[in-house]
């Protein structure tokens, strides 16, 4: 039986030196919450915002076409690629 992919991946990641490149407001440092979830016309979007603030921000790049079932391994890669401060999302 097949395993029933999360909808939804939420993690906090401190942003590298070139921090996280956002659609609506440009790079954002610092802790950050990461959101990457599928949507329900199946890409996949990240958003993100400062660790505790209202505000979600998308970011640059998101809306990826991970592979059904991988989105917990895109997330983790997002992850990553925040840390070191590559600004955005990478392609899945």
């Amino acid at each position: 039986m097949p395993t029933i992919e999360s909808a939804m991946c939420e993690d906090e990641a401190t942003a590298g030196p070139g921090g996280a490149m956002t659609v609506e407001v440009g790079v954002i440092t610092g802790d950050l919450t990461v959101r990457t979830e599928r949507r329900t016309d199946g890409p996949v979007e990240v958003r993100v915002q400062y660790t505790g603030a209202d505000e979600w921000y998308t970011l640059q790049g998101s809306l990826a076409r991970a592979p059904e079932g991988e989105l917990e391994g895109y997330h983790h890669l997002v992850l990553d690629t925040i840390e070191v401060g590559a600004a955005q999302a990478p392609p899945a």
